[in-house]
């Protein structure tokens, strides 16, 4: 769409009307291609992807799209991330987007922050529920990438392989994690396992600063995520949550409800049967430390599901 003005084509207003509907349409990429509406894919227009701004979020919305092209469906975009949670769903609701990767217990905790569920079964049961009108939610994949605590080999090899197992030393420990982790955990794992920390420090959220402080012994427990390629690498070990504080994190695609067809719905839940932590946490290596197009991680991956 030019952005030259040409005299008489349109009076001011609606020129201004115009670029406002286009500046909208941007989330799809193109001004006058619907999305798809209706019980079964609907009316035919493109099919719009979205991703958060985590490295992961991006490379699952790709491998989502190359399952829909697989699928038969012909207009299949990948958009840039777009930002967190709240601006997904908006643009989820308002079909600006089709479809977008999420995480079963943080999704469902921002339609029902009251929710006690922990357990995978527990969110699964609970979330089609809480969403709103016109969102819906897929098969649930067994891949999770949780919040969990992780410590150095050394502390793991005294006989700390749990939460439980940490809680009597926490009082001589010093925790790394993302700022928001005291307002939201601390008054969690006091109460369910008696763990108060000598120290909490900001590091950041399971990044080098986090990774480098428990590496260093400046920390010596750190909030890592189950699915990030640097656990394994340093040999960090991962403590169990016996007590499940933290809530199960499937990955889950969310979806403009009605938004898609049958065979696309067989598509998607075909990649979330094969996703595992252990496979995701291979592909995160992949386009993580191995740098590579998140684009052809995906290619790789759907042609070895459509081997098996």
């Amino acid at each position: 769409m030019s952005g030259t003005r040409r005299s008489g084509a349109h009076p001011p207003g609606r020129l201004r009307g115009i670029v406002a509907v286009c500046v909208a349409v941007l989330m799809v990429a193109a001004c006058g291609n619907p999305l798809r509406g209706g019980a079964e894919g609907g009316d035919e227009g493109r099919i719009v992807i979205g991703a958060s701004d985590v490295g992961e979020s991006l490379l699952l919305a790709e491998i989502y799209a190359g399952a829909l092209r697989s699928a038969g469906a012909d207009d299949v975009t990948v958009r840039p991330p777009v930002g967190g949670r709240e601006v997904l769903v908006q643009a989820l609701q308002d079909r600006s987007l089709t479809l977008a990767p999420d995480y079963s217990g943080n999704l469902l905790r921002y339609f029902d922050e009251n929710t006690g569920a922990t357990t995978s079964e527990e969110v699964s049961r609970e979330l089609p529920g809480a969403l709103p009108d016109g969102l819906e939610v897929l098969t649930a994949s067994p891949a999770q990438n949780t919040d969990m605590l992780v410590v150095r080999g050394d502390l793991a090899a005294q006989g700390v392989r749990s939460i439980s197992d940490l809680a009597p030393r926490c009082d001589r420990l010093v925790f790394g994690g993302p700022g928001q982790w005291a307002d939201r955990w601390r008054g969690q794992i006091r109460k369910l396992y008696g763990c108060e920390f000598a120290e909490i420090r900001t590091t950041d959220t399971g990044g080098p600063v986090t990774v480098e402080a428990l590496r260093s012994g400046e920390v010596q427990v750190a909030n890592m995520f189950s699915t990030s390629a640097s656990v394994r690498a340093n040999g960090f070990v991962p403590l169990d949550d016996d007590r499940h504080m933290f809530p199960a994190q499937n990955i889950v695609p969310l979806a403009a409800e009605g938004s898609l067809s049958k065979p696309e719905r067989a598509a998607l839940d075909r990649v979330s049967a094969a996703l595992t932590t252990e496979k995701l946490t291979e592909l995160n290596v992949e386009f993580s430390e191995r740098k590579r197009n998140p684009a052809d991680i995906a290619d790789e991956f759907l042609a070895r599901l459509g081997e098996g």
